[in-house]
């Protein structure tokens, strides 16, 4: 097999079982190319392991949250998953064709062609949220680009990583798809393997960690963070529907997403209108909110923690909180039901407007002008996701010439990330490198630069001894007459 691999320097130390398995999977990488079929009969069965595991999932699932509805996780992992797998497959052999370029036209008749080829062994790490999507949707694209793979689900939904490892261990041999469980640690010494990428979706935090590891083995990366995602609705667009859909997107898992909206902008004259529907629509997703099993519990009693001193934190510097089901009784810590909250009057010396909020608390700001908006968002760090509510093209095409994040939804919010055709990735703090479709099949290959030389070529006349003609070829290269 051609492999695509850089020497590295020395590599930085690992347990003996991590280097065991990576060295297997090296040793396998170069014994033998994986080929258009073995790709798509790895597709296929990864296919078909998540659909004779889906209930497993889905109960694994439900038990490391303390209670997430089985739709939930039908729909937003399995069902896009499965999706992504579906496009990889009816896609690969043209992402696996050489694609030809044009030569420079002074290098006539040369050819030229961009032959994409695996990288290698690559590491996964995936993230408790959507604990079986977030690890398993970079795999579709590393195994489409032919590479072989190590995963690492994050440690804080343990049930789930469990069931990924046996489903995996049972459809694939060790030393092509292999999973491994454990701790922080175990996710440090992994990061220390000399992979020929890894793939990170988490914290900023934990991201830079990754990145610093990596570093040392001048491993290349994509992270895929998190950030503030702000939503903008236009005063012209109706309001309730831009309120039902940021609700339902905001909702999703009770806000345990990253791509969930933040907080939003509203004029300042629909504000109180704007809350009142969002308590409308609130209640009528999720009656009976205590014992309603459509509503995602919070992963853990630390962050459910975290989340009630986010909102004592703005109480307290001036923020008026309402909960958006008064007549329930708050949550507590033993069941993990954290009722959601709007913020108004908020500020960013309060730690809710400085950090991700990854829960059901959504502070409302408003502008004057629509200008007002946009120079808050592009004054702070650049979102993973912007959602921009409007009916008028000129505008949305102004507001998306006029701001900087990793995706767009319009009208709409998350929805992007469903897009196999789009890619999907963070920029700056939220995030580098991007995945999904035709664009992660090329962020787990090696795009490598062809030229063909033809039987003549006018480059002759670039050799010494230079002469005259060397000199009018050199006068012609630039333009002169």
């Amino acid at each position: 097999m051609s492999a695509v691999r850089q020497t590295r320097p020395a590599d930085a130390p690992a347990t003996g079982r991590l280097r065991d398995l990576f060295d297997s999977q090296r040793a396998a990488f170069d014994r033998s190319a994986t080929d258009y079929g073995q790709r798509m009969a790895a597709l296929k069965t990864l296919e078909a392991a998540l659909l004779e595991h889906q209930d497993e999932i889905v109960r694994s699932t439900d038990e490391d949250f303390g209670g997430r509805a089985r739709p939930e996780t039908l729909l937003l992992e399995l069902a896009p998953l499965v999706d992504g797998i579906r496009h990889a497959r009816k896609h690969l052999a043209k992402w696996m064709r050489p694609e030809r370029v044009a030569a420079g036209i002074h290098f006539f008749p040369g050819k030229a062609r961009i032959v994409y080829q695996p990288l290698g062994v690559v590491g996964i790490l995936g993230a408790w949220n959507y604990p079986t999507l977030l690890t398993l949707r970079p795999l579709v694209d590393a195994i489409a680009a032919g590479n072989h793979a190590m995963l690492k689900p994050s440690e804080l939904a343990p049930r789930t990583a469990a069931v990924l490892q046996t489903m995996i261990a049972a459809s694939f041999p060790e030393d092509y798809v292999a999973v491994v469980t454990g701790n922080a640690q175990l996710a440090a010494e992994f990061c220390n393997l000399p992979f020929d990428h890894i793939l990170f979706t988490g914290s900023t935090r934990v991201g830079k960690l990754v990145m610093k590891a990596a570093a040392e083995n001048l491993t290349p990366v994509t992270l895929e963070l998190g950030g503030k995602c702000p939503a903008i609705v236009h005063r012209d667009f109706p309001l309730r529907t831009a309120v039902e859909r940021i609700m339902t997107g905001k909702l999703y898992n009770a806000g345990q997403t990253c791509l969930a909206p933040d907080y939003v902008f509203v004029h300042e004259s629909q504000r109180d209108k704007f809350v009142k529907l969002a308590a409308e629509i609130a209640e009528q997703r999720y009656p009976n909110w205590s014992s309603n099993r459509d509503y995602t519990r919070i992963a853990s009693q630390q962050h459910f923690e975290r989340l009630k001193r986010l909102c004592d934190d703005a109480i307290g510097r001036g923020a008026t909180a309402l909960r958006l089901c008064a007549s329930e009784t708050p949550g507590s810590e033993t069941d993990r039901l954290f009722l959601p909250h709007v913020l108004l009057d908020v500020s960013d010396e309060m730690q809710v407007m400085q950090e991700e909020i990854f829960g059901p608390i959504l502070p409302v700001l408003t502008y004057h002008k629509l200008d007002d908006a946009l120079r808050y968002v592009n004054a702070h760090a650049h979102p993973l996701a912007l959602y921009y509510f409007d009916n008028d093209s000129q505008r949305v095409n102004r507001v998306l010439g006029a701001t900087t994040s990793g995706g767009v939804t319009v009208n709409d919010v998350i929805f992007h990330i469903a897009q196999n055709n789009l890619p999907f990735g963070g920029v700056g703090p939220s995030g580098m490198g991007c995945y999904h479709g035709r664009a992660g099949f090329a962020t787990f290959s090696k795009q490598k630069g062809v030229f063909l030389q033809s039987r003549y070529s006018s480059l002759k006349f670039l050799r010494p001894p230079y002469g005259p003609l060397t000199e009018r070829f050199i006068r012609f290269l630039l333009g002169r007459s």
